[in-house]
């Protein structure tokens, strides 16, 4: 299986004082191949959204590397992340699509399909200020989904919004990992991780502290939550 990207003994470090800094995660090894989906899982606060960051080159890591295969694009799908609130849905896709190395005639033409996979209505040509969490979830999953990025990394996008478009945005990844694009999910949904990914990757105390199909880390997760007082 092609490794599309590649995380190598990555740390990452955030100073809380003049004198201390805090680990979020260290020595994570983590390989995401062509037509795959990884669940990413773990408390909140155990550096799951630092890690998608830092696999989409946001945050650069403290030490180690994330690598890409030559000429992948990823997507990063997090609320209220990658959009101007003063341009409508229509514009803040359009630049996203010239982002990703589309042509200004590629980009173009995709936003038709952005906007019927997004069904916001009017609201496409409105300021995204202006927009629900949920709506803007359509907007950002619709437009990673339809600009051709090979590897999408979702930050529970997949959990907002109507239990309809929730189902659409799953047939759609379904579809789409059929071919050559992955998927990195992060997600509190069991159902969902379940249905969706092939292999789980569990945080826990700033490590990877499991890893595997989706039903043994899922029930590894479950055990240590467990044993919390």
């Amino acid at each position: 299986m092609t490794a599309l990207l590649t995380l190598t003994d990555v740390s990452m470090h955030f100073s809380r004082e003049a004198d201390s800094r805090y680990a979020v995660f260290g020595g994570i090894n983590l390989k995401v191949g062509a037509g795959e989906c990884v669940a990413l899982i773990g408390r909140n606060g155990s550096g799951k959204s630092t890690l998608l960051r830092v696999m989409a080159k946001i945050f650069a890591p403290t030490s180690g590397s994330v690598s890409w295969a030559p000429g992948v694009a990823v997507s990063l799908l997090t609320l209220g992340l990658g959009f101007r609130p003063d341009l409508s849905g229509r514009d803040n896709a359009y630049l996203s699509c010239l982002l990703l190395g589309l042509s200004r005639d590629e980009a173009t033409q995709s936003l038709s399909q952005i906007e019927a996979f997004c069904d916001i209505g009017t609201f496409f040509d409105e300021p995204v200020r202006s927009y629900s969490a949920g709506m803007r979830a359509r907007l950002g999953f619709g437009t990673a989904l339809m600009n051709r990025s090979q590897v999408i990394l979702i930050d529970e996008t997949l959990s907002v919004g109507d239990q309809q478009f929730r189902e659409k945005a799953r047939e759609a990844l379904e579809r789409e990992l059929a071919g050559d694009r992955s998927v990195v999910l992060v997600s509190h949904a069991e159902q969902q991780v379940q249905r969706l990914c092939q292999r789980a990757v569990l945080l826990e105390n700033g490590v990877i502290a499991a890893e595997g199909s989706p039903d043994d880390v899922l029930a590894e997760y479950a055990a240590t939550i467990g044993k919390t007082p």
